[in-house]
């Protein structure tokens, strides 16, 4: 059994937990915060960052190394292709988009989903790097109808952590969404996986919880 530790918040928790369900893997959920201080925490995510999971008796971090085990293990339905090229093509997107576009994005998450507040040297140099890595992402995706060809792939799980997220924390932070700005139509796109179970599953989890949170913090207000 396979325990998801994280929150249903997280962008990089529902890539797992996405592919998770896309492979039809029984699994449990625990739910877990960022920046732990608990050593029994740390020894399984030394940075205190999710998602992470323990299989069996063994604990990995790191999302694509997570899902890349979970393909290892159960390669039945596969998410990556039988053919080596192929199959590099899919991890190089999914490296491409962590690497290039989520980790430079997530800088202005704190404005635009967390009230907090960006400075504008740093909005700068995120427009300027985003511009130049989504119009390198263009080059690289196909949307044939999914990202990497006409099949699901893992690069799939890691485009619905990254490309909506990104878009909306742009949109937000520097009033234009740089996603749709750099010619990657990504609302039709989303569109598409939203009509998969495990996205729907993934997608009504997160509205739960964030209406749980939502309301949680109006009382404490109140």
């Amino acid at each position: 059994m396979i325990t998801l530790y994280g929150a249903t918040l997280s962008n990089y928790y529902n890539k797992v937990k996405l592919v998770l369900l896309e492979k039809g893997v029984p699994f449990t959920e625990q739910m877990q915060g960022t920046r732990s201080r608990d050593e029994a925490v740390l020894a399984a995510t030394p940075l205190g960052k999710i998602p992470f999971v323990r299989i069996g008796d063994q604990t990995l971090c790191e999302s694509q190394v997570i899902v890349d085990c979970i393909e290892a293990l159960h390669p039945n339905p596969p998410l990556v292709p039988a053919d080596p090229m192929a199959a590099a093509k899919v991890r190089e997107l999914c490296a491409f988009m962590e690497l290039y576009v989520e980790l430079i994005g997530r800088e202005l998450y704190g404005e635009a989903y967390f009230g907090g507040k960006t400075s504008d040297e740093v909005k700068a140099r995120v427009r300027e790097q985003l511009t130049r890595n989504l119009a390198a992402l263009k080059r690289l995706v196909k949307f044939s109808p999914y990202i990497a060809g006409s099949e699901f792939t893992l690069a799939d799980a890691s485009a619905f952590a990254t490309l909506p997220t990104v878009a909306g924390a742009t949109k937000l932070a520097l009033g234009e969404d740089l996603v749709a700005a750099a010619g990657i139509d990504w609302k039709p796109y989303l569109k598409l996986l939203g009509e998969r179970p495990s996205v729907q599953r993934v997608n009504a989890d997160r509205k739960r919880d964030a209406e749980t949170a939502a309301a949680a913090a109006a009382a404490k207000k109140g």
